[in-house]
């Protein structure tokens, strides 16, 4: 039951009794509903700005584990990166030597990624530089694994083929060294017969008499037989396969044709004295990979290391080629 008020009238000087409409009691409903609203959002703006809800709290430690474990899995990655380098090292520097086969540029191992808006779809996130770059180091170790894997697809097979790569690198002196025999110009800047100048001497002559027989340091196709009007005189050029190309000038007599397969230490031709040479020698090259190369560094099968040595320093002096 409402409690009756009354108020006092000063104009009558006597007490009335109040009675109140429906207006009235709207009112003083609508204004304490608005002091319980004001208080309640006062209320909630302290509560979520000082105290942490209960889900709140879940939620922080929810995100404090995730940047745990995305350390963790960095620290993996960096693991994975720095094994991967020691792979990446031994295929560069063992493997691919043994097999006599170039490096894998360093452009093509590092395969960058191109354009910002890769990882755009991160970048709203309270963590995206955090996620961004865990997401970039997995994707470029990947991509290198990727590079990785195909390099020891062609290792694999380059190690089948290592018996037939062996037996066609031109590993022997294509002469037999003897009195008569011997190296006597190397590669290199050499002072031309002719001209009396300082030219390159792309082979190396070895002095020998007419008629001397010539031997192929591998196996091989021949793909020039022929008399060379450029100074070479009778020219053979054999292409051994996996980059190797030999070639040898001034010779007497040609004994193979263009297009036979001819093996180590089978006789082509003979020493001679033809195209522009100055006395009987034969003049020999190696290329490899289109560009010379020094022959000596390729006769090591049947030199021992004192005939080696000697090898070596005759053909580093400087002094008159044959050619």
């Amino acid at each position: 039951m409402s409690k009756i008020q009354y108020r006092f009238n000063t104009k009558s000087l006597s007490v009335e009794r109040v009675n109140k409409t429906f207006k009235d009691r709207l009112k003083v409903f609508l204004r304490y509903a608005f002091a319980g609203l004001v208080f309640s959002v006062i209320v909630l703006i302290v509560g979520f700005t000082f105290f942490e809800s209960p889900k709140e709290r879940i939620l922080k430690r929810e995100i404090a584990q995730f940047k745990v474990q995305y350390q963790l899995l960095n620290d993996r990655i960096s693991a994975f990166e720095y094994i991967l380098a020691d792979m990446q090292e031994r295929d560069d520097n063992i493997y691919r030597v043994i097999f006599e086969a170039d490096p894998i540029p360093r452009p093509i191992r590092d395969a960058a990624f191109g354009g910002t808006d890769r990882y755009a779809h991160l970048a709203s996130y309270q963590n995206s530089e955090l996620m961004s770059r865990t997401m970039q180091r997995i994707d470029q170790l990947a991509s290198q694994l990727y590079v990785q894997s195909k390099s020891y697809d062609e290792v694999f097979q380059m190690a089948l083929n290592k018996a037939d790569m062996l037996s066609s690198i031109p590993a022997i002196v294509p002469v037999e060294l003897s009195n008569r025999t011997r190296l006597s110009s190397g590669y290199g800047m050499r002072i031309h017969p002719i001209y009396k100048t300082m030219r390159m001497h792309h082979g190396v002559d070895f002095t020998a008499d007419i008629g001397t027989p010539i031997y192929s340091p591998g196996n091989g196709i021949v793909t020039r037989a022929e008399r060379n009007r450029h100074g070479y005189g009778l020219l053979i050029e054999i292409d051994h396969g996996y980059g190797y190309v030999t070639r040898y000038a001034h010779l007497s007599t040609l004994g193979v044709r263009v297009g036979q397969e001819v093996v180590r230490g089978e006789i082509i031709g003979k020493v001679g004295n033809t195209g522009s040479s100055t006395a009987p020698h034969l003049h020999y090259e190696v290329h490899r990979n289109g560009r010379t190369v020094n022959p000596v560094y390729y006769f090591f099968n049947d030199l021992s290391p004192e005939e080696f040595e000697i090898i070596i320093e005759r053909a580093s002096r400087i002094n008159q080629s044959l050619s």
